[in-house]
Formats: structure tokens, sequence, C-alpha cells
């Protein structure tokens, strides 16, 4: 092929770069979409007001809960009603948890390999209480859909394990809004099947910034399961005291002040 013939497809493909090029540099980083929505969800530290709801096919119960959160490791969880788990308290400083009983007046250290279990009997583990930078962290990301949904757009990123990393999802799948509120997460066992579905199912303006006061965990591998969250309150980027996330504080809790 000569010179001259060239040019044609010399340019045609130059032409279909150019088109492609604005296409790929405005595809978000999924990565950077998940850091955003936990981000969000905590900011730089937090306090929340949050009713609980656990629902199973002959029975059901409801409880209240205050929580504090500090960068994106450390968390503490009080139950405040009804009397009954008032007290009782979950205390997590990076990968390390701790759960405390005041009917016991006793402080547990929770080992790695029960972090997946049903917390205070919900749908709920001791894996999910303060939105762990876990699926950032350990696992891989691939922005898979786009789609348009009440004027926002909504990104689904599929998360896949690291080699070697420490963590029981085969895979999740998260839907993230464009203005970094959660809006689903859905958890897969080894076997690629989905097991757990968490959903926004309302979003008002909350701490400022809208956000999702309403979440229902559902369990996909048995009928009638599902445990509700509703947000009454948070507050973001608070100046906590150190003591808040200590064993000491766990065990004896010292008065703290909402803003």
């Amino acid at each position: 092929m000569n010179t001259r013939s060239r040019l044609p497809v010399v340019a045609t493909i130059v032409l279909v770069l150019l088109i492609a090029l604005p296409a790929v540099a405005g595809t978000p980083d999924p990565t950077a979409l998940l850091k955003a929505a936990i981000h969000h969800w905590r900011g730089n530290s937090s306090y929340t007001e949050v009713g609980m709801s656990v629902h199973r096919p002959d029975w059901g119960r409801s409880m209240a809960l205050v929580g504090w959160t500090r960068g994106d490791r450390d968390s503490l969880v009080r139950f405040t009603e009804p009397a009954g788990d008032a007290g009782n308290a979950t205390l997590k400083l990076g990968s390390d948890l701790w759960l405390f009983n005041p009917k016991l007046s006793q402080v547990i250290k929770l080992p790695f390999s029960m972090m997946s279990q049903s917390w205070m009997g919900s749908d709920f583990s001791y894996n999910d209480l303060a939105k762990s930078e876990q699926v950032v962290t350990e696992y891989t990301h691939k922005l898979i859909a786009t789609q348009s949904r009440g004027g926002h757009q909504v990104y689904t990123i599929e998360c896949l394990p690291k080699p070697g990393a420490p963590v029981v999802w085969g895979k999740q799948e998260v839907k993230v809004r464009d203005d970094s509120v959660l809006m689903e997460q859905t958890f897969f066992d080894q076997d690629m099947r989905p097991v757990r579905r968490l959903q926004t199912t309302r979003i008002a303006p909350l701490g400022g910034r809208p956000y999702s006061v309403e979440m229902r965990m559902t369990r996909l591998d048995k009928t009638g399961r599902w445990t509700d969250l509703h947000y009454t309150r948070a507050d973001f980027d608070l100046s906590l005291p150190d003591y808040l996330f200590t064993l000491s504080n766990l065990r004896n809790p010292r008065h703290w002040s909402a803003p």
C-alpha cells in the first residue's frame, strides 16, 4: 500500500480515537466512587441515632442505638432501647472488634472468624457495623453498568476479592448514585450466589446532605427475613474526644453530649 492510499485509513483511525477519548475520559473511576460513598456515609467523623427493626416469619423486634465513627476504620455503637438490650455495645478499632454485655459486665474480643456472624440477631454482620473500608481495600473494582434513575446517574460496581484477601464474600456488587449516596449492595457467596442485599428505601436530607435515611438488609437465601434501619439523626465532621474509642469507655461509658 502506498503512502497516498494509507492516508484515508489513518484519518479514519484518528477520527475514531477523537470520538472515543471524551467518553473514556468521562467514565467515573469505580474505586473513587466507592471511596466517596463511604466518606459520604461517615464523613471524617460522625454521630448517628438509628432505629432497627428485625423481621422474621414468626416474630419481630425493634431496637434503638447510637453510633460514632472516626476516620475510615473506628466506630462505637451502643444500644439504648429496649431496656433488655440497653448498654450492649461494640467497639471497632481498625480490624479489631470488642463486644460489651452489661449483664455480664464483660468485654469480649471477637475473633476474625466470627466477624461475619449476625449482629444482635439482625441480618447485619459485625463486618457491616460502620460501613467498613474493606470493600475498597480488599477488592478490585470494575464499572459494569450505568443507568438513569430519578434524575441521577446510578453506577453499578463489581467488586472481586484480591488474591489472598481476608474476606468471606466471593463478590460484591455495589450501586452508587452520582451524589455518592449508596443505593444498593449485594453480597455473593464463594459459589457466586447472591446471599444478602442492602437497599436504600428512602433518601432524605440529613446532616446537611442527601442521605439513605431508610435501608433494608434482606436475606436472599431465606424467605421472610430482613432488617430495617431508620436514621433519625446524623451529624458529621465532629470533634470527637479520643476517650470515646477506648475499651474503658466501652465498659464504663462517659457522658458525651450530642452537638
